[in-house]
């Protein structure tokens, strides 16, 4: 796993300038209130992403919300359906966790990571965290619960 968050951090530098600096606390993904998942081939790590609660976007947006973060696939592992498959297992496993709705950040230099999550039912939504000021951040949400508020703006 450690060789793809280098290889993640890398591909930030290389397309943003700067790695992510976003606080990640490794035990905020650690169950019951997070998972980090790893994609193999002939068990070789070649995706990786995990998900975490977010308590705080939770009062916000009214629901239980889960927010994936370091989603990643080797670029020489893409257009495989590595990243449809993650998003799936990912999503699965936040909802058994109780999330209602998954929240991630992802930019503007990233268009296959947008045209993707756009794909699988992601909205815009708020924006959080970190790269809350940037130009460059894009912020997207799904609801799983029919119940739970709309998170687009305004909704």
């Amino acid at each position: 796993m450690q060789r793809l968050v280098t290889q993640v951090q890398a591909y930030y530098v290389e397309i943003y300038g700067n790695p992510d600096e976003s606080p990640v606390d490794p035990a905020e993904f650690a169950p019951p209130g997070g998972r980090f998942l790893l994609g193999t081939v002939d068990g070789d790590a070649v995706a990786m992403g995990g998900w975490r609660m977010r308590p705080d976007l939770t009062e916000v947006l009214g629901a239980q919300v889960a927010e994936v973060k370091r989603m990643f696939v080797l670029p020489t592992a893409r257009r495989r359906g590595h990243a449809s498959g993650l998003l799936a297992a990912l999503e699965q496993s936040a909802a058994q966790a109780g999330a209602e709705i998954v929240v991630l950040e992802t930019g503007t230099e990233q268009p296959d990571a947008i045209a993707l999550y756009q794909r699988a039912g992601y909205s815009p939504t708020v924006r959080f965290g970190h790269y809350a000021w940037s130009e460059t951040a894009r912020y997207f949400a799904k609801r799983f619960s029919p119940e739970a508020v709309d998170p687009t703006p305004g909704g």
